[in-house]
C-alpha cells in the first residue's frame, strides 16, 4: 500500500492527533489497531504523528476499526471566544459579587464562571448546592472562605479546592481588599431553580 510522505511542518490538514485520540478514547492499543487493519504498528506511529499521510481506503479501514466517522476527521472544532467584557452576567445568590459567565451559552460539558467579589461580600447564610458531579474553586486574587457543612477552607490567591457539586456550601470574602475566584461546573449545571445561572 502506497502512502504519500509529510515533510515536517506541511500544511496538509494534520489528521494524525484527531486518530491518536479516537484509538485512547476507544482504549486501543497500537498492537490491536494494527491487528484489525493490518497496518504495521511503525506505519500507524508514522500516521499519528503526522509523518505519513495515508490512502483512502487506508484512512476509512482506520476509522471503521476506530469506530469514527471519516467525515469527524475534517470538522473544524467549534470554538466560541468570550471576551471578559461581554460575558454575560449570572446570579447565584449572595451580596457584594458580580459573577460572569466565561464559557459559551448552551455549553453543557463545561461552565466557568468568574466571580469578583467586593471587600466582606458573602454569600446566603444558607447553604447551598449546584446540580453538577464536580466543583473546582480556584482563588485568582485576594482571600477566600467556603463553608461546607462539616468544615471551614480558608483559601489564599493560587488556592484551589475540589468538591462534589452537589454539596452543600456558602462562602465570604474576609478581608478589605477584592477577591476574584474561578468556579468551574463539571459537567456543566443543570437548571434546577436554586443554583441553575440565570442567563
Amino acid at each position: 500500500m502506497k502512502a504519500i510522505e509529510l515533510e515536517a511542518g506541511s500544511e496538509s490538514l494534520a489528521i494524525g492527533a484527531r486518530l491518536r485520540a479516537a484509538r485512547k478514547q476507544s482504549r486501543l492499543t497500537m498492537d490491536q489497531v494494527a491487528e484489525a487493519t493490518g497496518l504495521t504498528k511503525g506505519f500507524l506511529s508514522r500516521v499519528e504523528r503526522d509523518l505519513t499521510s495515508p490512502s483512502v481506503a487506508t484512512l476509512l479501514n482506520l476509522c471503521k476499526a476506530l469506530s469514527i466517522d471519516v467525515g469527524s476527521l475534517f470538522e473544524e472544532p467549534p470554538l466560541k471566544v468570550v471576551r471578559r467584557s461581554e460575558a454575560r452576567k449570572i446570579n447565584l445568590g449572595g451580596q457584594g459579587i458580580d459573577e460572569r459567565l466565561l464559557t459559551g451559552h448552551g455549553e453543557r460539558r463545561v461552565q466557568v464562571i468568574r466571580a469578583d467579589i467586593e471587600p466582606y461580600g458573602e454569600g446566603e447564610a444558607e447553604l447551598y448546592s449546584v446540580d453538577c458531579e464536580v466543583e473546582v474553586l480556584h482563588v485568582v486574587e485576594g482571600e477566600f472562605v467556603i463553608r461546607f457543612s462539616r468544615d471551614t477552607i480558608e483559601l489564599s490567591a493560587g488556592d484551589t479546592v475540589t468538591y462534589p457539586g452537589r454539596e452543600p456550601h456558602s462562602w465570604r470574602n474576609p478581608s478589605g481588599e477584592r477577591a476574584v475566584v474561578l468556579w468551574t461546573l463539571v459537567p456543566a449545571a443543570a437548571h434546577s431553580g436554586r443554583a441553575a445561572p440565570s442567563y
